[in-house]
This record gives structure tokens, sequence and C-alpha cells, in this order.
């Protein structure tokens, strides 16, 4: 794949986009899965982006909702699909991209009145600390991120995710595909409308410089702080190297190496998928 303009690289998430309530909208096993209502806005969103060069990233879930025929339109994009892979929703990142498009992202774990919220793992993380800040999966990813030099240049998600992230990254360009009212309810705006927004913040995107962006991250030394549901997946997760005991239920980990933060992350999320056969 050549590079034609602007290198977009997109981190794709489902809870947080419109038209989505549950998680029977979001999981493949459901026969009320929304792949239908997710790929109606995709689309819309990569209409704005064809003279960009775009890595799409599968990363909700097992990695498997947006079919590969989406390229069939689209031969601008290449697309990232399954897991387990390292750095999962942020696999493929490099100093070569312009800028990080987060779509369809959605609130960390505990926000009030959010969509499906949580932080990386629903069953397993109550909450996550990175150097005292409370988490959600877009301030996370975009770190790594920043690692490489490249600046979260938008965000599609539920009001209350937009409003968590810019207070951090508020040179972003944000769109709220609905107002969260509760963890399985929201008020959605009419379909046209948001197709347009997505257009046409695409193609306001495509448009943009890097350099009117923010490249986001964490002061060293880099303290993280886990908070488990149960003291089983604490048990397991303590066994890590660097992983300190806090109480029943919390770990911590600090390094200067922000990847060593993520991986430990990810690592422990992995971990507790375990932990289900031992509850």
């Amino acid at each position: 794949m050549g590079i034609m303009g602007r290198k977009v690289f997109i981190s794709f998430d489902f809870e947080g986009l419109a038209g989505i309530t549950s998680w029977n909208d979001v999981s493949k096993e459901s026969s009320d899965y929304k792949r239908q209502t997710m790929l109606v806005q995709l689309y819309a969103f990569l209409e704005g982006l064809r003279d960009c060069d775009v890595l799409l990233v599968d990363s909700h879930a097992s990695g498997d909702n947006i079919p590969w025929e989406i390229t069939n339109e689209f031969e601008n994009v290449q697309l990232i699909s399954g897991g387990i892979r390292k750095y999962y929703m942020m696999y493929g990142i490099d100093d070569s991209f312009d800028f990080v498009v987060f779509f369809g992202y959605h609130a960390g774990v505990g926000s009030l009145e959010a969509n499906m919220d949580h932080t990386y793992s629903s069953s397993s993380i109550h909450n996550i600390w990175i150097n005292g800040m409370p988490m959600n999966e877009a301030l996370i990813n975009a770190a790594f991120a920043g690692l490489y030099n490249v600046p979260i240049a938008c965000m599609v998600g539920d009001d209350k995710v937009v409003q968590q992230t810019k207070l951090y990254i508020p040179n972003a360009f944000y769109l709220s595909t609905k107002q969260s009212i509760a963890r399985h309810s929201a008020v959605m705006k009419p379909m046209p409308i948001v197709l347009k927004e997505l257009r046409d913040l695409s193609t306001k995107l495509s448009k943009s410089s890097k350099e009117v962006f923010d490249v986001f991250g964490f002061e060293k030394h880099v303290e993280m702080i886990v908070e488990f549901s149960d003291t089983i997946r604490a048990d397991l997760v303590s066994s890590m190297p660097l992983v300190e005991r806090m109480d029943g239920r919390k770990v911590r980990i600090v390094h200067d190496d922000y990847k060593v933060i993520f991986e430990a992350l990810l690592a422990m999320t992995y971990i507790c998928a375990g932990a289900k056969v031992l509850l």
C-alpha cells in the first residue's frame, strides 16, 4: 500500500458507536449483533479518508468484527484482524503515521451514566490509575502512540468518553455519536445526521496537518495501579515480574519505560481471562 496523502492509524472499538447500548449489540455470538449498524458508520468515516493511507486495526473483542470485504470499497485501507496480537489495540503503530484516530471508543470503568463503561476488561478490572489519573482506553492507548511521537487527532465515541479525553487531549477533533444516560441506555441522534457528521469530520481530518495536534504521554516514573474485581485475579497477576501487591484487589507496577507498563496491562488482562476457570 503506497503513501497517498496523510498516513492514518485507526484503532477501532464498538461500544462507543451510535445505535449501540448493550453487550448483545457488540457480540458476534448474539442474534442481536449489530455489525451493519457499525459498518454504516465506519463506511461514512472512511469516505472522507479516500486520499489517505489508512491502517484500520480491529480492536474489539477478538478483533474479527470488520469484514475483509470492506477493502473492496476502500483500496487505501489495510485491515488488521484477529487476536491475540502484540500491542492489541495499537498493533502496527510506528513513527511513520501522521496521526491516530480512536473510532467507536467508550468511557472508562466506573464512569457515571456511561454506556458499557470498562477499561480493557469489563469482567476483571474495577479501576486503573496511571500517575494518579483515572484511566480510559483512549488515554492508555494515546500514551502508547506518544512513544512514537504520533499525535491523537480524532476521537469518535459517546459523549462521556469525549468529555474524559478532551480534558487531557484538548486539540483533537471530537465527535459524540450519542448521549449516554446509563450503562445500557443512550439518547440517539438520527442516523443521517450521524453519518453526515462522520463524513464531514474525516474530510476535515484528511486536510489537517500533524503539527496542529498534541502528542500525549506520562511523566517518568510511570506508576500504574490496577484494582481488580476480586482477589483471585490479584493473586494471579501478583506472580508477574515487577508487580507489587497493595491489598486484596490492587497491584502496582512502576517503570521508566511506558511500553513496559502498557505490555504489563495487556498481560494482566490475558491472565485474568484465564481466571474464569478458577472462580
